[in-house]
């Protein structure tokens, strides 16, 4: 193993590239072997502080080496990623951490994610909460829920809630009914990739559900889920928005109508087409009916 006597106390040092390279062919042969010890602390945070030398496959292959060592590595990675100075060290914390998957690691992404001013380690921190899953989803909701947050940080979130999908279905459901219109459109866009997923007729009836939200967000939010699942039981209900008062929500349905592709919407389009004044939506209604007349 590379010797420490160099270093100030317990703070790792940069090492060289020849002493990096020795430690890291180190701990892959003891990981190898079975015979690392998780319990070092002066070697894993020597194997963190290496995430910052200058070559991505060396940082990458430390970051593999710790995500093998897993939970017991997670309170270095967390101090990390709240309080070190060099950003590469950071990014490659939270990517670390994507790989342990560790819920403990919950409110340290979260902050990284609302307060980190590198956008690298915001995008890797939200991956993380991501992979974390079901025990992410409270604080991911709280953030679209809040008034404080960036749209940046919301959009984050509604990604991460779409990517956990099925594990957070308990919770989806529950906040479907919420009292926020970006949360109820960010559960619409995460049941919409459960209904991909499981084809669970409870989802599909909350997708139509939210056809009729008090909320343009989630109407159209819903409208495009169905549009790209191609739900036929929803052509009726598609059908009746194009008569809405928002503009917004009559040309979601007509995209939606032609995306499912069933000529059964070819009629009610033409008539909404001679009643519809807004010349987008009429623009949109025109390209549905010649889409579904060439069908």
């Amino acid at each position: 193993m590379v010797n420490f006597e160099t270093q100030s106390g317990e703070n790792p040092i940069q090492l060289s590239h020849a002493e990096t390279d020795a430690l890291l062919a180190a701990v892959s042969e003891q990981l190898n072997q079975n015979t690392f010890n998780p319990d070092d602390q002066k070697i894993l945070k020597q194997m963190i502080e290496s995430m910052g030398d200058s070559r991505g496959m060396v940082r990458l292959s430390f970051a593999e080496a710790l995500g093998k060592v897993g939970k017991p590595v997670t309170p270095l990675l967390l101090e990390t990623v709240a309080n070190h100075p060099n950003p590469v060290v950071r990014r490659a914390s939270t990517k670390t951490l994507t790989l342990i998957a560790d819920p403990i690691a919950v409110p340290t992404l979260v902050n990284a994610l609302l307060n980190d001013e590198d956008t690298v380690v915001k995008g890797s921190s939200v991956g993380a909460l991501a992979k974390i899953g079901e025990a992410a989803v409270p604080a991911l909701l709280e953030i679209l829920a809040s008034s404080e947050y960036p749209e940046s940080a919301k959009g984050y979130a509604v990604w991460a809630l779409a990517f956990i999908g099925a594990q957070a279905k308990e919770y989806l459901y529950r906040e479907i009914n919420s009292d926020s219109p970006e949360v109820r459109a960010a559960v619409v866009g995460a049941i919409a990739k459960i209904a991909e997923e499981r084809t669970e007729a409870e989802s599909f009836q909350i997708l139509i559900n939210a056809l009729t939200d008090a909320s343009p967000i989630v109407r159209c939010e819903a409208a495009v889920a169905l549009g790209s699942l191609a739900h036929q039981p929803a052509i009726p209900n598609l059908v009746e928005l194009l008569h809405h008062p928002d503009w917004e929500t009559r040309k979601a349905a007509a995209l939606a109508l032609m995306k499912i592709g069933d000529d059964v919407a070819l009629e009610p389009l033409q008539t909404a087409l001679i009643q519809e004044q807004e010349a987008g939506v009429q623009a949109v209604i025109k390209l549905a009916i010649s889409q579904l007349e060439n069908n």
